[in-house]
């Protein structure tokens, strides 16, 4: 994954401008980060816990194994798990789905596809993403995880990258064009 610009500014240095670039950590600060890595998952789905909703999560990694399947008689029996589990209405682990994504989902159960799950999937990303994610990243856990990849990866956070230009490069001007003919 490519890092992602957080802060610039710009310093004026005798006639050379100095633009310094605060770079977050080249794996980012994502939801795909944590998923990516078996102690992310555990810490996000103990954060996903304290706020009553580890059932997103467990929905994710289930479609994942889902799409993984082979056979389709094996497909049949994870799909009906999956939908027992998490789609049909009052199931232990219901996860929060429109109706028209459920009955989709309950119509293709005969002879499931290895996309069938593949938007509620979606949506569930979403719904952790935009929702869980936010205060997720304000944790502790979050905190010792991303610093543990950073070690491993021997990524630093926040490193500075300075980019020396003259201050001509900003008008994209000739500087021949700038000596006077005194």
């Amino acid at each position: 994954m490519i890092g992602f610009l957080k802060k610039s500014h710009t310093v004026l240095k005798d006639t050379r401008k100095i633009e310094k670039t605060y770079e977050t950590d080249l794996l980012g600060d994502s939801l795909e980060t944590v998923l990516s890595k078996k102690s992310g998952q555990r810490a996000f789905r103990d954060f996903l816990k304290t706020e009553f909703c580890e059932e997103n999560l467990d929905f994710w990694l289930a479609c994942k194994e889902y799409q993984t399947c082979d056979s389709q008689e094996r497909r049949t029996q994870m799909a009906a798990r999956i939908y027992d589990e998490f789609i049909r209405n009052n199931s232990p682990k219901q996860v929060n789905l429109d109706f028209h994504t459920k009955e989709t989902i309950r119509q293709s159960l005969e002879k499931p596809s290895l996309s069938c799950f593949r938007v509620a999937e979606k949506k569930i990303y979403i719904l952790m993403e935009n929702c869980s994610f936010p205060r997720f990243i304000e944790t502790e856990p979050y905190k010792i995880f991303m610093n543990s990849i950073s070690k491993q990866t021997g990524i630093k956070r926040n490193r500075v990258a300075v980019r020396i230009k003259s201050p001509v490069e900003d008008f994209k001007v000739n500087p021949l064009l700038l000596v006077s003919k005194d």
